[in-house]
């Protein structure tokens, strides 16, 4: 009964184009196969667009810009909350989807299907909010008009490990500012991008506000939209190194972007901490969406004081964390999303061992079918060990000892990336200090998962340019006017 259940699911995925609203084969005919990352077996076969598809979804992008940007906010902001009432209906739905396709267990997938709908909600609220001003000019000889107007077509990219919530991140807040998109899903997962754009169809979208191009090859796909001159909006989610590429990219057309990319985040535990809780939030700054988030806590400073009792207690956890199909009962730790992913994984604490690290728990690849690894906890990792400078994306708790705080502080700091950070302590002037020092632009405080669809999600240095979420989000996609007229009096 199971399978005929994910059959039938699989079945009602499109396995198109979305072009100016008709779902139609890649001009090529290539097609691209998706798998199930616990079995290795193939879930569904889709089209795999050409650089001709793309530079028609480009078109009809542009052409639908004029009308939906004309359509009033009221109207977006309903076909937005119809979208989120229907996702809500078909929360199971969308939650298998995923599990099938990325791995996450199903209690995990049912989380992202709520944070991914409440962008859906969140921007449906703001989208009737897009505000100006108007005052005298400090002389008082005219008066200043200052508008905001959506920005333009868009293109959006968007990641493997949350597959939803990842396409609502961006296609909310585009559609609720009165852009249109062509969106890029995962060549790994892009079957809930697909499923999704399926539903707002049904909730009423207009054809060619949102197109949608799945291929095998990003670079076929993206050169011909990134160098179209009626491009005016990136959003990348991904690797530093691919947005590095495509900032590059972006640069001729003086595109706006917006990158979310690399984390190393930093996850510090002060002698004086509440431990039990420092271990909960380190169980879920870890191993949610097994490890393979770019939230994931990557380096556990912990202070020598608790250090072993936190890696004792930790691993207990650990050591009882189910492993399976994320459609099994009990299962806690998925498979990666594929065999290189495994291998990196594998090579990392390879690396550390050989530096001097333990191995308390784990360590090791699981024999296929499936791409497995073990949830692994490392004590005393040595400075100069790549998971400390890499990010891991994989079921890894890597602990460091500090004895300062001060030494804390330049431990956390000491790395390229500065998305978000996590600090334990009971120490209420200690945490304001960590808010104030830690070089992050999100931040944790005696909590271990901070994502909120109200809140704006981004980071500082290497980790990307611009926020998602939050009131901040749906002005990544608008660009401000001032007029200026003479003074009435």
């Amino acid at each position: 009964m199971t399978e005929n259940r994910e059959q039938d699911l699989l079945a009602r995925v499109p396995d198109g184009l979305l072009i100016a609203g008709s779902w139609r084969a890649a001009g090529s005919g290539k097609t691209l196969e998706v798998r199930d990352p616990a079995t290795g077996e193939v879930l569904r076969t889709i089209a795999s667009a050409s650089g001709a598809d793309a530079q028609q979804a480009m078109d009809a992008t542009a052409d639908a810009f004029p009308a939906w940007a004309a359509t009033p906010a009221r109207e977006r902001a309903e076909l937005l909350r119809r979208a989120f009432d229907l996702l809500q209906e078909r929360a199971e739905e969308f939650a298998l989807l995923m599990t099938l396709e990325m791995g996450k267990p199903l209690a995990e997938a049912r989380g992202e299907v709520t944070y991914g709908g409440e962008f859906l909600r969140w921007f449906s609220e703001e989208a009737g909010r897009i505000q100006g001003r108007y005052g005298a000019t400090p002389e008082g000889h005219g008066r200043m008009i200052v508008s905001q107007h959506p920005v333009g077509p868009c293109y959006l990219v968007t990641p493997w490990n949350f597959p939803l919530a990842m396409a609502t991140r961006k296609i909310a807040p585009a559609l609720a500012a009165g852009c249109t998109v062509v969106i890029k899903p995962p060549q790994l997962t892009p079957l809930t991008t697909l499923f999704f754009v399926a539903l707002l169809e049904e909730a009423g979208l207009p054809a060619g506000v949102v197109n949608v191009v799945t291929s095998t090859s990003s670079r076929t796909v993206s050169e011909p939209i990134l160098a179209d001159p009626r491009l005016r909006k990136l959003s990348f989610t991904g690797s530093t190194g691919v947005g590095q590429k495509l900032l590059a990219q972006a640069a001729p057309g003086v595109l706006r972007t917006s990158m979310e990319l690399g984390g190393n985040a930093p996850f510090v535990v002060f002698e004086d901490a509440d431990l039990e809780q420092a271990v909960e939030g380190a169980l879920a700054a870890k191993f949610r969406n097994i490890g393979q988030a770019c939230t994931a806590a990557n380096r556990f400073l912990v202070h020598r004081s608790l250090a072993e009792e936190f890696a004792r207690r930790v691993t207990e956890r650990v050591q009882h964390l189910g492993m399976g199909r994320g459609t099994e009962e009990g299962v806690t730790i998925g498979p990666l999303i594929d065999a290189d992913a495994v291998d990196k994984t594998g090579t990392l604490v390879n690396d550390a061992v050989e530096r001097g690290a333990q191995v308390t728990t784990g360590g090791s690849a699981i024999d296929g079918p499936g791409t497995f690894f073990e949830a692994t906890v490392l004590t005393n990792v040595a400075p100069g060990s790549a998971l400390l400078r890499e990010e891991i994306f994989g079921p890894v708790l890597a602990i460091v000892p500090f004895d300062t705080e001060d030494e804390a502080v330049a431990l956390a700091n000491d790395t390229e990336y500065g998305l978000v950070s996590y600090v334990y302590t009971r120490d209420l002037a200690r945490g304001q200090r960590m808010i104030e020092l830690l070089e992050t632009g999100m931040m944790g405080l005696n909590i271990g998962v901070v994502s909120n669809a109200a809140a704006p999600f981004g980071g500082w240095k290497m980790s990307g340019l611009g926020r998602e979420g939050g009131a901040e989000g749906i002005h990544e996609y608008l660009q401000s006017k001032y007029t200026l007229t003479p003074s009435p009096f």
